[in-house]
């Protein structure tokens, strides 16, 4: 379970923004809150964050997916001789040679742990991870460069991992890989987070029987699905298995890589079909292009969001309103809020403009968060609980009406707004 996220210098975050998932004092209904007793405390199920168009909303959350590729990919993926593949912030000079900074808190097993990482355009400067069994603080590992300090808690090859770690890679990334016992369970932890797959891919996949039972509750005509194996074509399998092996030759992949890429061409190749209810009460069914837009995100929502409850892991969404109505919205926002839904404890972070969901029985206030940009460019995120709000308040008339910041009201666009 995610605790809080801090990140600085990365894309149009130049100062350090600090994202929290901690439940406040507020008098809010505590429905969905997830006990933590490893904090002594409640951790909120899901956060919406608002804001202008380009305030940043969306590198809030892009951050938080490089650092879960840094963690997974940075020891195998990264070029050896290209450095750190950051983002800086780009409209200040000093951010040139400022590090980026990524780091988290967040329960693992009953036990709190803070993880994190600086880094420069050529190498992972810092990089830590502390354990807090019974609320102490105990070193588990301590980067500076090239030096590294191992504290009497962690077990396992640390030196040797520590001489194979490349200056742009991540020492738990090379203890994934190199399977350190402990440190893979950690980096899982980051292998969990859940997102909406990319459009192509998704038709293959194996969808959710209950996301299908989801869309039909949501009235879009859905009643079924069929998966349909798919021959691919002679010469697509040789253009590609060409493709493969000019790719392996380059070293990006590896022989074992390059074998399992293979064999998802030549074996998983599926077609994807949602069944209708015709006039004659037979199903009828349609390819997933087929289908509305609406139709087709929620479906690419929902199997992941499934995954996500099922294990207990963050699932991290960019414009969750996109192509979608309000009710279906809370309709997902809904299923990490409902205990009988969510019982591990899964969380939700997403950004969105529909400010119906201000009004939603499924966000309490300090579940809103909002991202500003100032004069300079840069980025602020800030959550709801700063200003002074009473239980019941319309929160989206309030917001709508500039109380709380973050809406595009400047020049023309305030003129002719406040004509209206």
């Amino acid at each position: 379970m995610l605790l809080r996220f801090g990140v600085r210098n990365f894309r149009s975050i130049r100062d350090t923004q600090e994202l929290s998932l901690v439940a406040s004092s507020l008098d809010d209904t505590a429905g969905g809150l997830i006990d933590c007793p490893a904090i002594g405390s409640c951790l909120l199920p899901a956060i919406v964050l608002y804001g202008a168009n380009a305030s940043g909303k969306t590198n809030v959350v892009r951050a938080l997916r490089w650092m879960r590729q840094a963690v997974l990919q940075s020891q195998t993926r990264f070029d050896a001789n290209a450095g750190v593949p950051r983002e800086r912030f780009a409209l200040a000079p000093s951010a040139e040679t400022a590090e980026t900074l990524c780091d988290l808190d967040f329960v693992l097993d009953s036990v709190r742990y803070h993880y994190g990482f600086t880094a420069s355009d050529e190498a992972f400067t810092r990089e830590w991870l502390y354990a807090f069994p019974s609320g102490r603080r105990q070193v588990l590992f301590e980067r500076e460069g090239k030096h590294f300090e191992f504290g009497r808690h962690l077990r396992g090859r640390n030196r040797v991992i520590a001489d194979l770690t490349r200056p742009n890679s991540l020492f738990l990334s090379a203890a994934r890989q190199n399977d350190h016992e402990e440190l893979s369970r950690i980096s899982n932890f980051f292998r969990s987070f859940r997102a909406e797959p990319a459009r192509p891919s998704a038709t293959y996949e194996n969808i959710d029987p209950r996301a299908v039972a989801f869309l039909q509750d949501l009235a879009t005509g859905v009643v079924g699905f069929r998966r349909t194996k798919v021959d691919p074509a002679e010469d697509a399998v040789a253009f590609i298995q060409a493709l493969f092996k000019l790719i392996a030759e380059q070293g990006a992949l590896s022989e074992s890589e390059l074998n399992r890429a293979a064999d998802a061409m030549r074996n998983k190749r599926y077609k994807l079909e949602l069944a209708h209810s015709g006039q004659s009460g037979q199903q009828t069914f349609l390819g997933f292009d087929d289908e509305s837009d609406g139709t087709q995100r929620l479906l690419l929502l929902l199997t992941p969001a499934f995954r996500a409850l099922d294990e207990g892991a963050l699932m991290v969404v960019d414009e969750l309103d996109a192509s979608l109505h309000t009710r279906a919205c809370e309709a997902l926002l809904a299923l990490f809020a409902l205990p009988k839904t969510n019982p591990k404890g899964a969380q939700l972070i997403a950004t969105t403009h529909d400010t119906n969901l201000l009004r939603s029985r499924y966000l309490r206030r300090d579940q809103v968060w909002f991202t500003e940009k100032d004069a300079n460019g840069a980025t602020h995120l800030y959550p709801l609980t700063d200003f002074r709000t009473r239980k019941g308040d319309n929160l989206e008339r309030g917001y709508l009406q500039g109380r709380y910041g973050a809406i595009p009201f400047s020049g023309l666009a305030a003129d002719i707004l406040a004509s209206v």
